[in-house]
Order: C-alpha cells, then sequence, then structure tokens
C-alpha cells in the first residue's frame, strides 16, 4: 500500500467493534467509513491486510501546544502533528499559547491557520484563548471556527498570555453564555525536585478548581478543567457535578505515568505545571479513571529549546514547564493501563471518544461505525519497545529532553490512517501532510445538511 493514497479497505483478525474484538475488513469510501463487514471475502477491492494487529478509532489529543507561529524552535505544526501519526493519533487540536501571537483575537487566529496550511499530517482543530480585555473576540472567534476557550488562573509561563482575574472570568462567562463552546481554567535547593513541587502544592489547585465550578454552576457554561495532576479536587468537581454543572475534566500521561518519588535531583526534563505528584496520589487518579470521575486522558505535549530547561544547571525553579509525549501517549497509557484491569474500549473511550466530545467533533470522529471519518490506528498492543532517540519524531528528537527516554513501553504502533489515507505506516510517513483544519461549526454544520 502506497503512503499517502486512500485505502479502500483493511481487513484484520483484531478490528474493536464497541467492546469486542472481531475478525472483520472495514471498508472506506470517500474518506468514511462505509462498512464493517465480517465476510471480509470481498471482491473487485484493493485490500490493507494487517493481520492481527489491532484496528481502532484514531486517537484525538485535545491538549497539544505546537508553538507555531513565532516558537518554531520549540515546535510546528509539521514536526508536530507527524509524531502525532506516528503515536496513532489522528486529530489534535492546538492550544492557543505558545505561539507568538497567541490566539486571543481573530486577526491572530486567522494567521494561526495561515502558518498551519499545508503542514499538518493530522487533522487539526484550535483552542482560542481568553486574557485580560480580549472579551470581544470571543464570539468573533466562535464564529470563525475555534473549538472553545482556555485561559489561566495563574502566570501562564508567557507574557503575551496573561492571566485573568475573577472579574475577567465573570466578563468572559457572559460573552460565553449560549454559544455551546466550553472554558478551559487553568489553575529551598532548586535542583531537588521535592523544592518545586512545594511551590505548587494541592491546594492550590483545589483552590482555582473551586472557583471553577462557583462560575460554572452560575453561568451555567461548560467548563473543562486542563491537566488534573492531583486527586484531591475530585470530590470537588463531583459535587458541582450533583449539582448540575456542565463540567468536566482530564489528566495527562505523564501523571499517570511518572512519579515524583522518581524524579532524579536536576532532572529538569520532568519538570512541568501543575507538578508531578506521589505514586499515592497517582493511584487514586487512576480509581478515579476507572470510576468515570475523571473523563478523558491527554499529551499536554509542551516542548521547548534545550536552553530552557536549565539542563547544565539543574535548577527546577528557573526550567520550562513542559513535558513532550504526544508521539507515545497510546502506549503510555496501555502500559499502565493494562496492568490495573483496563481494556481496550477504555483506551477508546478515554482518548477518542471523551475528548473528541468536548472538542463537538464527535459528530464526525473517534467511532469505527459507517458514516464517521476514517481516522484509525493499527497498532500492536503486546508489542513492547524502548523509546530511544532515533525514534522521535517531535520537534526535539535530536535533545535528550523527554523524561521518557530508555522507559520500556507496551504496545507499538504499525500505522494510521487519517480520513482514508494511510499517513503513516511502520516508521514512513506520506510524502505530503494529508491534514485538514477543523474549524468546529464548519464541520458541525456539514454534518446537519
Amino acid at each position: 500500500m502506497e503512503l499517502g493514497s486512500p485505502v479502500r479497505a483493511i481487513r484484520s483478525t483484531r478490528v474493536l467493534r464497541g467492546s469486542e474484538l472481531q475478525p472483520a475488513m472495514v471498508v472506506i469510501k470517500d474518506g468514511k467509513i462505509h462498512q464493517i463487514l465480517t465476510d471480509s471475502n470481498i471482491s473487485g477491492t484493493e485490500v490493507l491486510d494487517v493481520g492481527d494487529s489491532v484496528v481502532m478509532p484514531g486517537l484525538v489529543d485535545s491538549h497539544v501546544h505546537v508553538n507555531e507561529p513565532g516558537r518554531t524552535t520549540w515546535e510546528g505544526f509539521w514536526t508536530a502533528t507527524r509524531a502525532a501519526a506516528a503515536g496513532g493519533v489522528t486529530t489534535i487540536v492546538d492550544m492557543p499559547l505558545n505561539s507568538i501571537p497567541p490566539t486571543t483575537t481573530l486577526e491572530n487566529f486567522q494567521e494561526k491557520l495561515r502558518e498551519a496550511a499545508g503542514k499538518c499530517f493530522v487533522d487539526t482543530a484550535f483552542w482560542g484563548g481568553v486574557i485580560p480585555g480580549n472579551e470581544r473576540e470571543l464570539q468573533p472567534m466562535i464564529r470563525a471556527g475555534v473549538a472553545g476557550f482556555k485561559c489561566f488562573m495563574i502566570h501562564s509561563g508567557v507574557e503575551e498570555f496573561p492571566q485573568v482575574t475573577d472579574s475577567d472570568l465573570h466578563t468572559a462567562m457572559k460573552q460565553l453564555q449560549g454559544t455551546g463552546t466550553v472554558l478551559q481554567p487553568l489553575n529551598d535547593n532548586p535542583c531537588q525536585y521535592s523544592t518545586f513541587l512545594q511551590s505548587r502544592p494541592d491546594e492550590m489547585e483545589t483552590e482555582a478548581i473551586r472557583i471553577v465550578t462557583q462560575l460554572c454552576l452560575q453561568y451555567h457554561v461548560r467548563c473543562h478543567i486542563v491537566h488534573l495532576s492531583s486527586a484531591r479536587p475530585l470530590k470537588l468537581i463531583q459535587e458541582a457535578r450533583d449539582a448540575g454543572a456542565p463540567i468536566t475534566v482530564e489528566t495527562t500521561h505523564h501523571y499517570l505515568s511518572l512519579r515524583a518519588e522518581d524524579v532524579p535531583a536536576g532532572a529538569t526534563q520532568f519538570k512541568c505545571c501543575p507538578p508531578i505528584r506521589s505514586s499515592a496520589n497517582q493511584e487514586e487518579l487512576w480509581s478515579a479513571l476507572k470510576a468515570g470521575d475523571i473523563d478523558m486522558v491527554v499529551s499536554d505535549h509542551s516542548p521547548c529549546t534545550p536552553d530552557l530547561k536549565r539542563l547544565e544547571t539543574g535548577d527546577f525553579t528557573e526550567a520550562w514547564g513542559g513535558i513532550s509525549s504526544l508521539q507515545f501517549g497510546l502506549p503510555l497509557f496501555w502500559t499502565s493501563a493494562s496492568q490495573r484491569g483496563f481494556v481496550l474500549e477504555d483506551v477508546v473511550r478515554l482518548l477518542s471518544q471523551k475528548t473528541a466530545e468536548m472538542c463537538r467533533l464527535d459528530h464526525v470522529k473517534s467511532r469505527l461505525v459507517p458514516g464517521f471519518d476514517a481516522d484509525l490506528v493499527i497498532w500492536d498492543p503486546e508489542k513492547e519497545f524502548e523509546v530511544r532517540l532515533w525514534n522521535l519524531y517531535f520537534k526535539m528528537y535530536i535533545y535528550s529532553l523527554t523524561p521518557y527516554l530508555g522507559m520500556k513501553l507496551r504496545g507499538t504502533v504499525r500505522g494510521t490512517v487519517v480520513r482514508g489515507k494511510l499517513v503513516f505506516w511502520e516508521g514512513r510517513f506520506s510524502p505530503e501532510p494529508l491534514g485538514q483544519h477543523l474549524l468546529i461549526h464548519q464541520r458541525r454544520n456539514q454534518a446537519q445538511l
């Protein structure tokens, strides 16, 4: 099968249909899933036979910092979306920072679209940003197709994306009422990780979430808690849900895979905000995922240049907080989840269906049923591999900036299909980017016609 060409049909002994793995053939027409046949003897159609590799819906990663335009030395659409394709991610949603300019005005959003044109190997949607004073830009950005908005309740780390006050949040909520969009509010020896961890206690996260739940109940605007690291606020979130708050919450692969006790002194590649917490806290996050109290898992892929990680000094207080993991989300999750009784249906729900639903893409993405986009990942859940420099595809592949180097993971991606076209197959990519921009209102309108 030629990379970049349309795939007419995929046959496997293990196609994930709902909760069941079944021998089947997925027939694709015009970029959509046309049929799923249990009788694989179909004539007149070229078939990609993948043996016993699992075929299931591609992942939707709703939390990715691409950083283009303005900081393409950190990451860019070409490299980020290639890494996504190599990891079985068929759709990403770009965060409004750390690009310059940030996606906080209609004009800036239009510049972002121009920069991303012709560079995306997977489909790409976009978040807008809420900052002090940009309330008149929110509805124009909604009409232009952003998936929703992100804001910070503490310093974001970059000057061009300032944090909001309570007054700013009330103003933004009034602008967003009735739009159906979603708001995502955030919440001694510098070489010792414990020093940094103590500077970002659980209480900070809990207090920020308390404010968000109150606003969510007051305005009934959909709110989403990004990169939850602490299990302590989960009771608060559940109480708000019980009271009728339309609120969802995500955690990330690094909070589920890394533990504070294991971070070596000076290993600033482990720094992220909020910080990686204790093993006991991590087990509580896994229990919350199992119980359905956490809705989804994302990468929060946030690379930077080596100098910003302060590797030469190992100073956690000065290093940039961000972890690169876009390519390895599926095996990172499955390595730990499979040991805790999770099954493949859970992977699709947490890494694809719930993220697509939150971004208002669930009418076209994340399901292996006729009429949906033929976005598929082909992978071997039992096959193990070691994360090495040579198999990294995101921007910083030439630097040792990921905490996952040397880690043995379970689950190897063989191929990725985006809207019926093979964009990645066994270490090789399509010769040109085939991803599309997903402008949310346009996709929704098209689906209703």
